[in-house]
């Protein structure tokens, strides 16, 4: 994908005819817009459960991205996106970065449960940080796991 079908793909078909200064100004607004979200003060929030997990991206030539991500349920049933951050690779430290930065910036109510893959470093960070949330093993991976041990002739792929 182009850089003009990604911004056709966020701002719409006007995205064709942007100068590299609006493409710049744009950028500019965009990165602040995620700084400032990145800060918001999350002390009246209270999540029910989090799913977390590493996604990884071929962006970087050097070396991959991973992006560590936390949607997390609200005491309504609400979604939401609660954390984006860029982790070198899912380790225990990226994540214990991330979630200190979660409870600095007031979330003093741990989630009641957390539903990760079985990357270790998450829940190292997080009965750290956040030693009274539960742990559940992501059933999606869990079944992929199982899936890739089994000969192709059984896992239907």
């Amino acid at each position: 994908m182009g850089s003009t079908s990604a911004l056709t793909a966020l701002v719409g078909e006007q995205a064709n005819g942007l100068s590299a200064n609006t493409v710049s100004r744009l950028k500019a607004k965009w990165l602040d817009e995620h700084k400032d979200w990145q800060r918001r003060d999350l002390s009246q929030k209270r999540y029910v459960y989090w799913w977390a997990d590493g996604v990884y991206s071929n962006v970087r030539l050097n070396d991959r991205l991973c992006l560590l991500v936390i949607i997390g349920v609200t005491e309504h049933g609400h979604k939401e996106l609660v954390a984006v951050e860029d982790g070198h690779r899912e380790s225990e430290a990226s994540w214990r970065e991330l979630l200190t930065d979660l409870k600095e910036r007031g979330l003093e109510h741990a989630p009641k449960l957390a539903v990760g893959d079985g990357a270790l470093g998450f829940w190292k960070a997080l009965r750290e940080v956040f030693p009274g949330t539960r742990h559940q093993r992501c059933w999606v991976h869990k079944t992929a796991n199982v899936l890739d041990k089994l000969p192709n002739r059984y896992s239907q792929r």
